[in-house]
């Protein structure tokens, strides 16, 4: 089943009405993390891309990253609770959640302006040149896996 189209304006603002719906009181149904961190730790994956502040892996560990992490990372197919995090995702000092929640959703308002065409083939951060649906899927099931994480 395709995941919904992160890059269509209906979709990026359906998950931004979520994202609206989280309180700096908000608990996660599972896991450790903090909303605040939650938040924090869901902006990572647009700092790889807009940002120049996560190191990129080497060529041995792009090889790793490629073979064993990519297609749980773009697939269709859902995290499960509690998967293993990558060091540059974890979060363990205290966020301030308003903060957070402002940068993800310009993230996000971001990505769904810049389109499809921005992102056709470009290369990730870590797992290579993608295609729109990788990276479709990428943010998404990111971002849906969270955020179901925390009731919303």
């Amino acid at each position: 089943m395709a995941l919904p189209n992160i890059f269509k304006r209906e979709v990026a603002d359906g998950v931004i009405s979520r994202i609206n719906k989280l309180t700096p009181d908000t608990h996660p149904q599972w896991g450790k993390m903090t909303v605040a961190q939650m938040v924090a730790h869901c902006n990572v994956s647009y700092e790889m891309v807009y940002e120049d502040k996560h190191p990129k892996p080497n060529f041995f560990m792009g090889l790793i990253l490629k073979a064993l992490v990519k297609n749980k990372v773009v697939t269709e197919v859902p995290y499960k609770r509690s998967t293993p995090t990558a060091p540059a995702f974890i979060i363990k000092d205290e966020r301030d959640f308003e903060a957070e929640k402002a940068r993800l959703i310009g993230y996000i308002e971001k990505t769904q302006q810049l389109g499809e065409a921005y992102f056709d083939n470009k290369a990730s951060h870590s797992f290579g040149n993608l295609t729109i649906t990788e990276w479709s899927n990428m943010f998404y099931k990111h971002l849906d896996h969270h955020l179901t994480q925390f009731g919303v």
